[in-house]
């Protein structure tokens, strides 16, 4: 049975909509973190490396020094090895990176469920996308734009791998633990209601899993 390696950087982080559609697919989903006080994760045995969001910033370089850095290696393992790699939000920031590319703020954030405009052809939905980010991805020459909005691009291949800006991971379960604490504080200084989005997501929940099985399709396709 095919394996997947999903890195996160924080406890409260699942691979969710995610991990349910590689699962559904014939995939073993493996949870492994990420961070300071882990060790850098194996990629001995697996198929596919997903890498999930971060509160960091991928330029931070204190966060490079003590642990981005060897998240950069295992990257570059995964290339070497011919690994495919699905990154999301700080993931596909990481990605972009890694491929000679830069990050930079945004010029607005974006937070919430969002439309995108995905380029004709890809075969993908414009959503909404639940989106929670305030940097975005200059790509380099060689990456394929598949969606973006005003603020940021959304979607994009390198090779084999595929990134994204949004979080088509998300559920009602993981935005519920997003919210509560620091994150709901935080969202609510930002001027979003997080019993609002926590609302809107269970509304999307149906939807957002068909869309995001869609977009595990086209990654998965781009190994055959």
């Amino acid at each position: 049975m095919p394996r997947v390696l999903v890195i996160r950087h924080h406890l409260e982080d699942t691979p969710g909509l995610v991990g349910e559609a590689f699962a559904k697919r014939g995939y073993d989903v493996d949870l492994v973190m990420m961070s300071a006080e882990h060790e850098t994760p194996s990629l001995d045995g697996y198929d596919v490396l997903t890498i999930l969001g971060s509160k960091h910033a991928v330029y931070d370089p204190i966060v490079e020094e003590a642990w981005f850095g060897r998240e950069l290696q295992v990257i570059d393992e995964a290339n070497s090895r011919g690994i495919p790699i699905l990154g999301i939000c700080f993931g596909g920031q990481a990605l972009c990176r890694y491929f000679g590319g830069t990050v930079a703020k945004a010029p607005t954030s974006e937070i919430g469920w969002t439309e995108i405009t995905v380029k004709p052809g890809i075969g993908l939905s414009n959503g909404p996308w639940f989106e929670y980010h305030f940097d975005r991805c200059e790509l380099p020459a060689e990456a394929e734009v598949w969606a973006e909005t005003d603020a940021a691009v959304q979607i994009f291949a390198l090779g084999r791998n595929v990134g994204t800006q949004f979080h088509p991971e998300i559920d009602e379960v993981q935005i519920k633990e997003w919210m509560s604490g620091v994150g709901g504080e935080e969202t609510r200084d930002l001027g979003v209601d997080p019993d609002g989005l926590i609302e809107q997501t269970r509304n999307e929940e149906p939807a957002a899993r068909e869309r995001t099985q869609q977009l595990v399709d086209l990654f998965l396709a781009r190994q055959n």
